[in-house]
């Protein structure tokens, strides 16, 4: 059900305010109208509006101090500015202050229309974005609340509260993308387009991994653990990222040292070590474009990551992920596999590490890390013949 037509009308001019009063009127909007911004003030905290039309220059509170005070108590409120044409520079202020929009004097019915059809379009994003994020955080909540009763997860508020800062970051972003795309398709701007796009590309991959990584977290598959070629997950790994490494400017190696060769399988899960394995793999190139690895003249050459599997004396397998890339402190290392702790800061959802472990564990495995600041690091993981899930 779309909003009543309403708004709160501020000019100091009484002709224009009535005229401009009984235009919108006629034009379905219920207007109430203010000569000042106190007395705007005044009316918005007794009723909130939607929508705020005001003069910017004005004596006492000018639309300036109007627009902060009115965003203070309502963020979603839009407010749209009238300026003079030698008051630009005001009204690009306004903007920035997060005005939807601004109208010059004398101000053309269709202008003011499509002025107030943007701050409409932006209110229901904003509601949009609020409504998604807020179902976003109840299934947070819901997951919390399954992670806590299994005795997945001990710190409950950290998690909330993780995963909420999150999901808030990525809502600011997939706004910020709208508004670029608006302004972008507006003005026919074609680098506001290509920008808005590529945020709103980065958002959504973002929002995917989270929600992925969360529900995989909150409830492990079932291992289904067939006989298969322990070379198989690591082969599909390295084909898949080898266009993505060549592209970083690093060398992906795959190695497969001492393996038994034709008819060596064990019981495993290919597809969920897969998933690890390019966890793991996908972590040590963004290590080593940390490290400033790079397709000249940017970065420097020199980057590597290896995969390696080979046997283990058990008869088991050992999967080796190893780079040269920035490494880690080991007050980080200590870290790693913490809820929601991710070393890309807001690019990563700090789940990624923890659902491996588990795959890892569920085939009865284990995982382990070396690492140094500036030189590196490796991940190995061990998986034995016989199975023993360690998650149950």
């Amino acid at each position: 059900m779309s909003e009543p037509l309403s708004l709160l009308l501020v000019d100091d001019e009484d002709g224009l305010r009535r005229v401009l009063s009984l235009s919108l009127a006629d034009r379905g909007w219920r207007v109430r109208a203010a000569a000042s911004g106190e007395e705007a003030l005044a009316l918005f905290r007794a009723e909130p509006a939607p929508v705020v039309v005001t003069d910017i220059k004005m004596p006492g509170m000018d639309g300036l101090a109007l627009l902060r005070a009115v965003k203070e108590l309502d963020p979603d409120c839009e407010v749209v500015l009238i300026t003079g044409h030698g008051d630009i520079d005001l009204a690009i202020q306004g903007i920035k202050l997060d005005a939807a929009d601004f109208v010059t004097k004398p101000i053309r019915d269709e202008t003011l229309d499509i002025a107030l059809s943007r701050a409409r379009e932006r209110r229901g994003m904003r509601r949009a974005i609020r409504e998604h994020t807020e179902h976003l955080e109840r299934l947070v909540e819901s997951k919390t609340r399954e992670l806590l009763a299994a005795e997945r997860l001990a710190a409950v508020g950290q998690t909330v509260a993780g995963l909420s800062h999150s999901i808030k970051n990525m809502a600011s972003g997939l706004e910020g993308s709208l508004f670029l795309l608006r302004q972008g398709l507006d003005g026919d701007r074609k680098a506001y387009l290509e920008q808005g796009f590529e945020m709103l590309e980065t958002n959504v991959r973002r929002l995917k991994d989270l929600s992925l990584d969360m529900l995989r977290f909150a409830k492990p598959e079932d291992i289904r653990r067939v006989p298969a070629d322990p070379a198989e997950p690591a082969r599909q790994v390295t084909a898949l990222l080898a266009a993505r490494a060549r592209d970083q400017g690093v060398e992906l190696a795959l190695e497969l040292p001492g393996a038994p060769g034709t008819g060596w399988t064990l019981p495993l899960d290919v597809e969920a070590l897969h998933r690890s394995l390019l966890n793991l793999v996908g972590n040590a190139l963004d290590a080593c474009r940390a490290a400033g690895y790079g397709p000249p003249p940017e970065g420097r050459s020199g980057g590597r990551v290896t995969l390696a599997v080979a046997p283990s004396p058990e008869g088991g397998v050992v999967y080796t992920v190893a780079d040269n890339g920035s490494g880690m402190p080991e007050s980080v290392r200590q870290k790693l596999f913490t809820p929601f702790y991710s070393t890309k800061g807001e690019g990563g959802s700090g789940l990624g590490l923890l659902t491996t472990r588990q795959v890892v564990a569920a085939h009865g495995g284990s995982i382990d890390v070396a690492t140094q600041e500036h030189a590196g690091s490796v991940f190995t993981v061990i998986i034995p013949a016989q199975y023993e899930n360690k998650l149950l």
